[in-house]
């Protein structure tokens, strides 16, 4: 078990992979584990509800617009590449490590 997430870089941008637990109680981010960033919504998976809810909270939490943000995969599975435009990648993993994750 690892608990770094691990940031790719692509012709697009950067990509790193995330798990979503749509349905939760409350929206947070719930720590890094096996290299994914775990991420939990109140939307449900439903109509992409649970997708646009994670886009918005990620783009809140790591001080960026959502327009640089998009899900590239997985878009109807829990775990899911997002594709991170227009930032360097130490800027992203500095961004990521000061995130105030609820490790549990």
């Amino acid at each position: 078990m690892t608990n770094t997430l691990h940031i790719r870089e692509t012709k697009d941008g950067l990509s790193f992979d995330i798990h979503v637990n749509p349905h939760a109680s409350r929206a947070q981010i719930a720590g890094i584990q096996e290299g994914l960033l775990k991420v939990k919504v109140t939307a449900p998976p439903v109509e992409g509800a649970a997708n646009e809810a994670c886009i918005e909270m990620l783009a809140k939490k790591l001080g960026l617009r959502k327009s640089q943000m998009k899900i590239s995969a997985g878009v109807r599975g829990r775990k899911k590449t997002i594709l991170v435009s227009d930032i360097s990648k130490a800027l992203l993993e500095q961004k990521i490590n000061k995130l105030d994750i609820d490790q549990q």
